[in-house]
């Protein structure tokens, strides 16, 4: 019983950490004390000046361990061989956490992502739901943007201060949540945003840029609501739709 919680423990551990990589990127994470790294990756091809000087200094002033290994490795671990600048870093993200954990939640306010693959689209998404009363995002692993350093930039440094809840897929999730009222966002749906009454466990999904959500995750949603739109405009943007949904009273 015991190694098996402690299994379940280290799961829970390494589940948290996510990969970033880039010199640049690097730096203002180790500049960052609020942010904890688990372990820093070089490239040993790696030149001991400039950027990569800085790198080495902050992490061992911050008693960090650095790993070394050779291109392809690297590339393994970086999963970006083109932008990672021989250098990719791992941090704990407590933020981070299994949409497992919703259904302990008394109430809440959550914006699901259903296939949203454009990195500065959640980037911005969670800028703005960091920045109103929306109490997190459910982010599938599948078919969706993955946390990168385009997203980071994004979302102007606010990333860490929103709870992000990973799932494999949202078909896995929202099944669960009983008593909660699931709204899907769609153009062509007759209910208006403004006519929503958010109960006190609500989730609004958003779905892909292209073709919205998705016809399975449509089915698991108790209703569908749109933004009313004038002059002839068909849609908005995702990130602006989340960001009208964050802030709806």
């Amino acid at each position: 019983m015991q190694d098996s919680q402690e299994y379940l423990d280290k799961k829970a551990y390494f589940e948290k950490i996510i990969t970033l990589y880039g010199r640049n990127v690097v730096i203002e994470v180790l500049q960052d004390d609020t942010i904890e790294v688990h372990k820093l990756h070089m490239s040993n091809s790696n030149q001991t000046d400039g950027a990569v000087k800085t790198i080495l200094s902050l992490a061992k002033k911050r008693a960090i361990e650095v790993t070394y290994h050779d291109k392809n490795a690297l590339s393994r671990i970086s999963k970006n061989a083109k932008q990672d600048q021989g250098v990719a870093i791992d941090i704990i993200a407590n933020s981070y956490q299994s949409a497992k954990e919703i259904k302990n939640m008394k109430s809440f306010r959550l914006i699901a992502l259903d296939g949203i693959q454009n990195p500065q689209n959640l980037g911005m998404i969670i800028r703005s739901c960091a920045a109103a009363s929306v109490d997190g995002i459910i982010l599938p692993k599948k078919s969706s943007a993955k946390i990168s350093p385009l997203v980071i930039k994004a979302s102007a440094g606010t990333l860490f201060k929103l709870p992000i809840y990973y799932c494999n897929t949202l078909d896995e999730v929202l099944p669960n949540l009983k008593d909660t009222k699931i709204y899907s966002l769609s153009s062509h749906a007759k209910t208006s945003i403004y006519d929503v009454k958010p109960s006190e466990k609500s989730i609004f999904v958003l779905g892909n840029e292209s073709d919205g959500v998705s016809s399975e995750v449509e089915k698991l949603c108790n209703d569908s609501i749109a933004i009313p739109m004038n002059r002839g405009v068909e849609s908005l943007n995702v990130a602006v739709t989340a960001s009208l949904i964050a802030f709806m009273q």
